[in-house]
């Protein structure tokens, strides 16, 4: 028997007496997305639709904390109304408290089961992380609205990656050092913060000494990072989100992979007030905003797919044509974000490129696993 019939038959007999036992091999790609609500999966059904995320064999997982704030009964509904047979949804409800995130707690076996049966995981964005979880007291500009949230998915990252706050533990990482993380805006922060780093708690008032909505609009438009006429004209309608564009310094693994010229400089869509202040264990930098003084882009050392990004490029409206907003009194008509991207140099083609990358880890992880 030729060596290749020998090994397919074996694969047979193992894959038969599995599946007497109740179990089989994985044929699906499985990725662990958190904070699963009914926005965070419109947004992974138009990067499907629009072949961003172009993987017909996608199972999603969406994990949350029974303790969030947020009713996941919605997301159930959704999905079944728009017949997404490819997600799913993993509670989690053991105990968890902030004095428990940074070491072995009540989520660890939880976590260790997720961590197995996953292809690579996305931390989406949302709000504001509480400051004690990174050793610093609490500014009147953050507003913490749903702490087991932040407690469930910053030690899940400390369980993944380790902590300058627990440097005994050794983290799940170390025995698949390829395996792919992605976080997205809040996700990043999550990521910097769960490794021992801490957060800028208001750019605008830390980082650009502005006082007022009125002082953040007379900054450079690449300063804003959410659109300030959002919350000082309400009634108005604009976007909270702001487009700009950012600068890759390099040095990064990530840009050469995904062959970017540094002289181009992405469009990005973002909305967020605090950002990455010093670095968790193992970042480092490798995107700022223009003027350098906000960190974009971080990734990991030591683990060649984590990557953390202080922008939002899964957002389902960068990518319809359909939606228009404004973002100041002079746009007199409402405008398409997606034609705006598709014009940049570095609008769309970065997308696509991070995306083919995000997908080709999952893939390279599937096929180790």
């Amino acid at each position: 028997m030729k060596k290749r019939t020998f090994a397919a038959a074996v694969l047979t007999v193992l894959s038969a007496l599995l599946l007497l036992a109740g179990l089989s091999f994985a044929e699906k790609i499985t990725v662990v997305v958190f904070y699963p609500t009914v926005g965070t999966i419109k947004d992974l059904v138009i990067l499907r639709e629009q072949k961003l995320i172009d993987l017909p064999d996608l199972e999603v997982v969406g994990v949350y904390h029974e303790k969030e704030k947020t009713d996941y009964k919605e997301s159930r509904a959704f999905a079944a109304s728009q017949g997404l047979d490819w997600l799913t949804f993993h509670p989690v409800s053991a105990a968890i408290r902030a004095e428990t995130v940074f070491q072995k707690n009540d989520c660890t076996p939880e976590f260790e089961r997720i961590f197995d049966r996953a292809d690579g995981m996305i931390l989406f964005g949302g709000p504001d992380i509480p400051a004690y979880l990174y050793r610093e007291k609490t500014s009147l500009l953050t507003i913490v609205t749903d702490p087991y949230r932040h407690f469930l998915e910053a030690s899940f990252v400390f369980h993944l990656l380790g902590s300058d706050q627990n440097k005994d533990f050794k983290p799940f990482l170390d025995r698949r050092p390829d395996f792919p993380i992605l976080g997205l805006c809040l996700g990043g922060q999550t990521l910097n913060v769960g490794t021992g780093g801490t957060l800028v708690q208001d750019i605008w008032s830390e980082v650009y000494g502005a006082a007022t909505l009125e002082d953040a609009i007379a900054l450079d438009r690449a300063a804003w990072h959410s659109d300030p006429y959002s919350r000082l004209l309400p009634q108005e309608g604009f976007s909270e989100f702001t487009l700009h564009e950012i600068r890759f310094n390099g040095d990064g693994r990530f840009p050469k992979e995904i062959a970017w010229d540094k002289k181009v400089h992405p469009l990005i869509l973002s909305a967020h007030h605090q950002g990455t202040e010093k670095l968790g264990k193992g970042f480092r930098v490798i995107a700022t905003s223009l003027d350098g003084k906000v960190v974009e882009a971080f990734e990991h050392e030591k683990y060649r797919h984590v990557l953390g990004l202080q922008f939002h490029p899964e957002a389902w409206f960068l990518f319809d044509r359909d939606y228009r907003t404004r973002f100041t009194p002079e746009d007199k008509k409402p405008i398409s974000l997606a034609s705006v991207l598709q014009e940049h140099p570095g609008g769309l083609d970065f997308h696509r490129k991070l995306w083919s990358w995000v997908c080709r880890a999952w893939q390279d992880e599937h096929r180790r696993r």
